[in-house]
């Protein structure tokens, strides 16, 4: 009805009642709703335990470094040249476990790059001695490290060494080599963190 047609009061009266009404009631609607759709999310508590992660290659660039976090740590993913990837096999005089005799990666892992694809290395970046997280040090016979030095990951705390598949060196603090965790590709560039290939995790 126009509005510009004189209505009686009364009728405007009702209205007005009848929009207030029909907006509260739509207040009260998404009100009640909310909790409902919000507890269909995974909660942070959920997340932290360990949901997995998504992961796009694309943008790892061959020698780079990108980090994640999965379960509340630091995921490494390491895009390897060819020339840190022939390197690998000839220091293994220097490392503490280089068949990775231990158990600190998935039986899938547990090979001379420890990883699926040799070109990426999946690793926690936490140290396994006291739990700091060592530095990235892909500079071979770095000054500081030694000329031996093949790259790899250093922690500054307290000196521990890894190479560029996460084996600890002899005669430093931490124990054992990095951990790496379970994961899996979806096709050429992605890779789940947190789920194995059987689909577990």
């Amino acid at each position: 009805m126009d509005d510009s047609v004189a209505v009686p009061q009364d009728l405007r009266q009702r209205r007005l009642l009848l929009r207030a009404t029909t907006t509260l009631g739509g207040i009260g609607i998404v009100g009640a709703t909310l909790p409902f759709v919000q507890s269909m999310a995974p909660s942070n508590a959920a997340r932290s335990r360990g949901a997995p992660v998504d992961v796009s290659l694309d943008t790892v660039e061959a020698g780079t470094l990108a980090t994640v976090a999965w379960r509340g740590k630091p995921v490494w993913i390491l895009h390897r040249t060819s020339a840190m990837l022939e390197g690998l096999g000839k220091h293994d005089d220097l490392l503490a476990d280089p068949q990775s005799r231990q158990a600190q990666q998935p039986p899938y892992a547990a090979n001379r790059t420890r990883s699926i694809r040799p070109e990426f290395f999946v690793a926690v970046g936490i140290c396994t001695h006291l739990g700091c997280v060592p530095t990235f040090r892909p500079d071979v016979g770095a000054a500081d490290l030694g000329e031996r030095w093949p790259g790899g990951f250093f922690c500054p705390c307290h000196g521990s060494k890894f190479d560029l598949a996460g084996r600890v060196f002899k005669s430093v603090p931490a124990p054992v080599n990095l951990e790496v965790p379970p994961y899996e590709y979806l096709g050429e560039t992605r890779l789940v963190v947190g789920r194995d290939r059987s689909g577990a995790g």
